[in-house]
């Protein structure tokens, strides 16, 4: 195993452990009851996920899905719903998002004086972090939470730069992925801190949920490779059922597509538009937005159909030409093979006429 690798897969896994412990904490501070430490045990998961794919694959990831990110997912959720659906009451200050620390070098200073007193380095540092903590601990509990939001979606794309690609996929694909995942935080965050900011949000808590449940259901996108991955389809299948041969040739598109309308952009809309139809909350950010989100769907349907027409044009320009329709993706041997196979026929074809002409020559002769 190389040590890169094995380095690399060690870092992110332990990233993640660190990040959904911090959050654990949060939620414990916030409700102030132990119990909710045992939501620490879900990173076992992840700590057996890390010493199978060690065992296993050699560190490397796996193809068209990521079981250590969909495992950070399962780690980092709940303490993050618990965090919103609390929201807290902890006053902010005059301006929204204020951090009310109050670092002051008394403190330090007192907790130098006494680590001198002991003459212990060890217990010096020991204070200084006590200290930290407390600081910490006095920050507001919104920016807390929405700190945890941000660090939570960047943490998700290093985390998959960082860990181990497969052989199945290339780095170039990889770059396209990542791309893809910037964008598509970024959304995410938009439209979880701008709905669930307005106050008549906050006043419903069954409004909350669904939210929750929306922006929970879009993170789903981040384990899966599909996005810039082909999947193989056999010669077989793709020169016979036309099914086939339209999700060989077009499956990163295409679920690219589904990922828009059903995942992302089109749960969006539907949210927004209840809040604005049903629930008559209106804000400059949610109209736009709104727009914003039909946009995208309308396009994505728009690309849809050029995808279909332009499959459908080229099936027909095959079918004249007596061609094979042979996947891009499928390997050169078995594309040959098929067309190769195809040409024999037409060669017997125009070789050996048919039994009935045969006879009729035999018999003028």
């Amino acid at each position: 195993m190389e040590l890169m690798v094995l380095l690399n897969a060690l870092v992110t896994r332990l990233l993640f452990v660190l990040h959904s412990l911090i959050g654990v904490w949060r939620v414990t501070a916030v409700k102030k009851e132990p119990k909710y430490w045992l939501l620490a045990l879900l990173n076992l998961l992840l700590c057996l996920e890390t010493g199978l794919t060690l065992k296993f694959k050699q560190g490397r990831g796996y193809k068209w899905f990521s079981p250590a990110i969909f495992l950070y997912l399962i780690c980092t959720v709940p303490s993050l719903w618990l965090l919103e659906i609390h929201h807290g009451t902890q006053y902010c200050g005059n301006e929204p998002g204020a951090v009310q620390v109050n670092v002051s070098n008394q403190d330090f200073n007192q907790s130098r004086d006494s680590s001198h007193g002991n003459e212990g380095t060890d217990h010096h540092i020991i204070q200084t972090a006590k200290v930290f903590v407390n600081q910490l601990s006095t920050i507001c509990e919104t920016v807390w939470t929405l700190a945890l939001h941000q660090t939570f979606l960047l943490l998700l794309v290093v985390g998959r730069w960082l860990l181990p690609i497969g052989v199945e996929i290339t780095r170039d694909q990889l770059s396209q992925l990542l791309l893809m995942f910037v964008g598509t935080a970024a959304d995410i965050l938009e439209f979880a801190s701008e709905t669930l900011d307005i106050e008549d949000v906050r006043k419903n808590y069954a409004l909350i949920n669904a939210i929750l449940a929306v922006w929970t259901w879009s993170m789903l996108q981040f384990p899966l490779d599909l996005a810039v991955q082909h999947i193989g389809c056999k010669p077989s299948a793709s020169a016979r059922r036309i099914p086939s041969l339209l999700l060989c040739r077009y499956s990163a598109e295409l679920w690219n597509i589904w990922v828009s309308l059903f995942i992302q952009d089109g749960p969006f809309f539907i949210v927004r538009s209840i809040l604005m139809g049903h629930f008559r909350i209106f804000n400059q950010m949610l109209v736009f937005f709104t727009a914003k989100n039909v946009l995208v769907v309308t396009l994505q349907l728009y690309r849809l159909a050029v995808i279909m027409f332009d499959f459908r044009s080229t099936i027909l320009q095959k079918s004249r030409k007596g061609e094979v329709c042979c996947c891009p993706c499928e390997p050169y041997e078995a594309r040959a093979h098929a067309t190769s196979h195809h040409n024999n026929e037409l060669k017997e074809l125009v070789a050996f006429p048919p039994k009935e002409e045969f006879q009729a020559l035999s018999e003028d002769h």
